[in-house]
């Protein structure tokens, strides 16, 4: 984590990379992989962020998951345990390929929906996208060299919006729904 923190304007080929790695991922996972996500600030249209692709590999369960450590080894990737994400495993870049994130989860992982939900809520919303990007830039503007703060910076944010919409989730899920 001593590498400075980093926002930049939104890029046009953050899309692509994803792509590309996904399809690398996917060819190594078959249908182990039950999708593969691009989650983060660069997964959100117009929306600055550190210029870094996070990505979530979903597999069926719990059991799959030791299959999955397997198959990025075979492709360069290093196990790095769940770094105090439960439910989550997170792999080192190999050497040479884009700068990406790489995550490994149950189809049940608490934080795929977190993340998720996260993701939806910048897309569908883009006033709520500004005030995000508002935050990370002031956030790396203060914490340049300290990337736990930034990063705790942001939490309260993520978890209003997050919060917000499953709060909505539930309340569409009570309602009765109306006589014809």
């Amino acid at each position: 984590m001593s590498a400075p923190v980093i926002v930049v304007e939104y890029d046009t080929l953050w899309p692509l990379l994803f792509a590309e790695i996904r399809d690398r991922l996917a060819a190594a996972f078959g249908s182990l992989a039950q999708h593969i996500e691009h989650i983060g600030s660069t997964s959100v249209p117009d929306l600055p962020g550190k210029p870094i692709i996070d990505i979530y590999v979903v597999v069926a369960d719990r059991s799959d998951v030791p299959l999955a450590i397997d198959r990025l080894a075979e492709l360069g990737y290093d196990h790095e345990g769940q770094l105090g994400v439960p439910g989550r495993e997170a792999f080192r870049t190999p050497a040479g390929a884009p700068p990406h994130h790489l995550y490994v989860c149950p189809a049940d992982c608490a934080d795929l929906d977190r993340v998720l939900t996260f993701r939806d809520q910048l897309r569908a919303d883009g006033r709520l996208a500004e005030r995000y990007a508002e935050l990370k830039l002031k956030l790396a503007a203060r914490h340049r060299d300290d990337r736990l703060a930034y990063n705790a910076g942001k939490t309260a944010f993520v978890d209003s919006v997050v919060a917000a919409a499953w709060s909505r989730r539930t309340e569409q899920v009570r309602r009765p729904a109306l006589p014809a």
